[in-house]
């Protein structure tokens, strides 16, 4: 008999997360690999927020803080929460995590009783359905149309509630579509929400400041503020501010909620990193100039790789109005055989086979819930970018 709990047979390990690992040990072996597999931005993090961290450890803050965060960065989230979409969040309504998937997890563990079950939109982030089995729960992935943006409809959200719906998450922009939710396309899952008030909302915002074209997105409280004392808004330092390895995230939450989780966290991680903490102060409180310079070098590139992808055989990709990735269906490539005589039947098997013969890392949509698909990232540089699309174009014309 295994000592290792049943529990983790609920759960996989992430593929995202596998799939940049195997990269960079190709790398490693000196495969010439370029990967798109990562959600992380390779800017630098902006030298005024490094330095509020140097400063923080020459004077000495690196002491336990509250379990939730210092009152300093609290306050400073719920005044970004305000600044941004309006909402207004008392500092103890804050909890500061590390990084936002532990919000997720935190908020999950403590609700969550068996049976409960979460309504997640697919394409989905690849941990939303194990955390909530993880935490007991039962995942209900809905799927969104390709030919709808990949975006929810009303009448979608209606048929997959049923009484023992406890959660509906939503992620706005996408990971992995960057499919972006204005507030006219939020209103009438609003309206479905209201008719049920059994049904919490867990917004997952943390891409919220990277949107292109204009296009202004919105979040659920700022929409319908009657749903605000059972959402949670979730955001975070990693994407907008170039901070993956600082490993801060926030939520603004009702107040007995925020309070559950700051238990649950205070009998696991405790507080996040003091250091980590006064450089996101520094982020959230200080110049965001640098943010729209980064939205624009992003806008180019995201027009680089949807032209490209659109350009290869058997390829079709959207252009998608946030975030920082795009979703290409790749169904026109099944069937075929590769170089190598590797039978795509599959978008696992797709992009496996770009990976060991065009040294292209890319992560497969069934990871997300929605196969026939793959994601690219396009936070690289422009150069590798073009490259790997060139290669990509190369595999698909290969196919035969």
């Amino acid at each position: 008999m295994s000592f290792i709990a049943d529990r983790l047979n609920k759960i996989s390990p992430s593929q995202t997360i596998a799939i940049s690992a195997k990269a960079r040990a190709l790398k490693a072996e000196g495969r010439d690999i370029i990967s798109l597999s990562a959600g992380e931005p390779d800017f630098d993090t902006p030298a005024s927020i490094k330095a509020a961290a140097i400063k923080a450890i020459e004077t000495g803050q690196t002491k336990y803080t509250d379990v939730a965060g210092t009152p300093a960065l609290r306050a400073a989230v719920a005044e970004r929460f305000r600044l941004d979409s309006g909402l207004d969040y008392k500092p103890e309504e804050i909890i500061v995590s590390t990084g936002g998937k532990q919000v997720i997890y935190n908020a999950m563990v403590a609700t969550i009783n068996k049976g409960d079950e979460a309504i997640i939109p697919a394409p989905c982030w690849v941990s939303y359905p194990d955390i909530v089995a993880l935490a007991d729960g039962i995942p209900v992935i809905v799927p969104c149309r390709a030919e709808n943006g990949f975006k929810l409809t009303a009448e979608d959200l209606e048929a997959a509630i049923t009484p023992k719906t406890k959660w509906f998450f939503l992620n706005s922009p996408c990971n992995p579509t960057g499919a972006t939710y204005s507030a006219e396309d939020l209103r009438p899952l609003c309206d479905v929400l209201l008719k049920h008030p059994h049904v919490w909302v867990f917004t997952d915002d943390i891409y919220d400041k990277l949107v292109y074209d204009g296009f202004k997105p919105a979040t659920i409280v700022q929409v319908e503020p009657r749903l605000r004392d059972r959402t949670v808004t979730m955001n975070g330092v990693s994407k907008a501010y170039a901070m993956t390895g600082w490993r801060i995230g926030f939520s603004g939450a009702p107040l007995e909620l925020t309070k559950a989780m700051n238990k649950l966290q205070g009998q696991s991680t405790s507080n996040p990193c003091s250091i980590a903490q006064a450089a996101a102060l520094e982020a959230v409180s200080g110049p965001q100039d640098f943010i729209a310079t980064m939205c624009e070098t992003y806008r180019e590139r995201r027009d680089l790789v949807v032209s490209m992808l659109n350009q290869a055989s058997g390829i079709t990709c959207g252009r998608p109005e946030g975030a920082f990735y795009v979703f290409p269906s790749m169904s026109g490539c099944l069937g075929k055989r590769t170089q190598k005589g590797v039978i795509i039947d599959r978008d696992e098997a797709f992009v496996t086979a770009l990976l060991d013969e065009e040294g292209v890392a890319a992560v497969h949509g069934s990871a997300f819930m929605f196969a026939g698909h793959f994601r690219v990232s396009y936070a690289t540089d422009t150069e590798s970018l073009r490259e790997a699309c060139t290669r990509i174009q190369r595999f698909c014309a290969s196919l035969s």
